[in-house]
């Protein structure tokens, strides 16, 4: 089995990086004061991965992405990781939920996110539906032409710079094995419709400058031709870009852990205590032995894991244990960069407390820990139809 990377692999890490040194990195101190990404230095940071060949990575060639495989986006991630979400989400990955866009709604809505024309938001979670997706309770009924949506969601990441969602909503319900199940549809939605409201939700101490919004539809009137997809199968369009999204959430974890083991070296190295640098004392350079392993080990399963993705063999429980051992690392890594730092681990002027805090979420959105033990598990005892 072959464990090295390409030389056009290299060469991809190599370019990312110096874009995150040049374009990102320069930002991160502001944002993190202020909380906002101005629409200046949103446009900015668009403008130049555009121009770099960056944006809409994620995208197939026949759409105008580069068509890069699994492996690829993956190394892409690592890199954009190191700063937060509130800066690289500009360079922008839109929804691979959207090819499956027919008609009209391929130059409406495709086409402009992979050429920056456009950006689109998720909207599934809602207040009583979290980790249970399929508990959804905004509704959407059939009214001539139309669709009335009624209902709301929140923990919406980027929503208000959004130009369009992609709403999921119960538009009737099947009977399977005996229990009554919804039926999901998923529409697109301008956010300019009449009916839809978009507000700044709490704020998380995750990602500053990353906002999540709630919306609330009353009344909301959607034509029939913004439906993607098929009537009741939301989850057929969804599923394979929520697994996918789990593997570069794991891609994420690798590289905020490698930021933040790359810092706790060099202060290691430098800081002086009891006249000597504190890494020769066993209690730091064995934590730093540690972060080494662990970043390795979650970088593998990784890149396996995205390889699986590019054979076309890559199965749910694959994608959560990328997920679930990725995020989990990073907890490990980052509360030990606070330990290496000591007191000035914790001050806001320090990157690590960031990348502390940051670290947080990556074990809740996506699908919480919890959720992928439970898919993991599932998929082991299946078999003995357990």
């Amino acid at each position: 089995m072959d464990f090295q990377l390409t030389e056009e692999h290299q060469m991809l890490i190599e370019s990312v990086s110096a874009f995150v040194e040049r374009e990102l990195l320069p930002y991160e101190a502001e944002v993190e004061s202020t909380g906002e990404v101005s629409k200046e230095l949103a446009d900015q940071i668009r403008t130049k991965a555009l121009e770099s060949g960056f944006y809409a990575f994620n995208m197939p060639e026949e759409v105008g992405g580069p068509g890069l495989d699994y492996v690829s986006q993956a190394l892409i991630e690592r890199e954009l990781s190191k700063v937060s979400w509130a800066l690289h989400v500009f360079v922008a990955r839109p929804s691979k939920i959207l090819m499956a866009c027919k008609g009209d709604q391929i130059e409406e809505y495709l086409l402009p996110c992979v050429r920056g024309e456009k950006s689109d938001c998720f909207a599934l979670t809602e207040p009583d539906a979290g980790s249970d997706a399929a508990g959804i309770k905004t509704r959407a009924v059939k009214d001539g032409e139309d669709y009335i949506i009624n209902g709301s969601k929140h923990f919406i990441s980027h929503a208000g710079d959004a130009d369009f969602a992609i709403v999921f909503a119960v538009t009737g319900t099947q009977e399977i094995n005996g229990r009554t199940r919804n039926e999901v549809t998923s529409f697109l939605v301008d956010t300019d419709t009449k009916g839809l409201e978009i507000r700044r939700g709490p704020i998380c101490v995750s990602n500053r400058g990353y906002h999540q919004y709630e919306l609330f539809f009353d009344e909301c009137r959607v034509p029939a031709s913004k439906v993607l997809g098929e009537i009741g199968k939301g989850w057929t369009v969804a599923n394979d870009w929520l697994t996918a999204g789990r593997v570069m959430v794991a891609a994420n974890c690798v590289g905020q852990a490698q930021r933040a083991m790359d810092l706790s070296v060099s202060w290691a190295a430098q800081r002086k205590q009891f006249g000597k640098v504190i890494a020769k004392n066993q209690g730091v350079s064995f934590k730093l032995a540690d972060m080494a392993t662990n970043i390795r080990a979650a970088d593998l399963l990784t890149l396996y894991t995205a390889q699986k993705m590019d054979l076309g063999s890559m199965t749910d429980g694959d994608a959560g244990m990328a997920k679930l051992f990725a995020s989990e690392m990073l907890a490990r890594v980052t509360d030990e960069a606070i330990q290496v730092y000591g007191g000035m681990g914790l001050m806001d002027e320090s990157p690590v407390e960031r990348l502390w805090r940051n670290a947080r979420i990556e074990r809740v959105w996506e699908g919480t820990s919890e959720i992928q033990r439970h898919i993991i598990s599932r998929e082991m005892l299946r078999v003995y139809d357990v």
